[in-house]
Formats: structure tokens, sequence, C-alpha cells
């Protein structure tokens, strides 16, 4: 069987803060969808959802999920500016591209990649050089 990941639910204990984090670095919009302090993302290019956070927090605990951009250090400025948290170094995976993990403002772990352009095609996204 295969299949497709369909959708990300993004955990938070402050929903209004972090979606001034994501509207931020990002640039995604949110309308609310089902109960008090739930979000449809809009922009994100996957179904997803901006949510009140379920029980304690763990930090780094759910789906690791891995946001392409198309340069490393723009979107990491942007993070950082935004209030989120770089993690480790930047990571270099051959012939794929440039990896930084990073932690929301609600302490949630993330990644976001700059893809080579060869292996960007191969996903469907834009091709941007990596200088």
């Amino acid at each position: 069987m295969t299949a497709k990941l369909a959708h990300i639910a993004i955990a938070a204990d402050d929903v209004d803060r972090a979606r001034r984090f994501y509207e931020q670095v990002f640039g995604w919009e949110f309308e609310p969808w089902g109960p008090p302090n739930f979000y449809h993302i809009k922009g994100a290019g996957i179904h997803g959802a901006l949510q009140e956070r379920r029980g304690a927090a763990t930090p780094g605990a759910g789906i690791e999920c891995t946001f392409a951009v198309a340069n490393l250090e723009t979107a990491s400025a942007a993070i950082a500016a935004a209030g989120g948290t770089l993690m480790d170094q930047v990571y270099e995976i051959p012939g794929v591209g440039r990896l930084q993990r990073f932690s929301d403002c609600e302490h949630n772990e993330l990644l976001i990649m700059q893809y080579e352009p060869a292996h960007a095609r191969e996903l469907g996204l834009p091709a941007v050089p990596i200088s």
C-alpha cells in the first residue's frame, strides 16, 4: 500500500502566538475551522491545521515535517526573528540539499530544506540554485 502525506497538524500552547509566528516566517494565512483554537492553514502546500495542544507539552514530540525553502539563510533569519530557535548546524545531504532543524515558538521541532535543483525537480518543487 502506498500513502501520501495528506495533512499536518501543528500543536500550540498559545495558538495566537503560533499564528503570528507562521504568518511572519512562511506567509501562511489561517481561517477558523471547527472547534475554538483550531485553524485551517492556507498556503502551506498541504492540508494542515494549527490547533490547541491536547495534553502535556513534550518538546519535539510529533511528526517530523520538512518545509522546502528557496533560501536557507533567509528562512533561518525569519525563524529567529519570529521567536523560533535554530538547532544544530546546517547539515548538507549530498545531491539533496541543505537542512536546518529548528524549534517554533511552541517548541515543535521542524526542519527547513533548500533542495538541490535536480532533487527539487524530482519532487515537483521550484528549482532554486544553492548559493
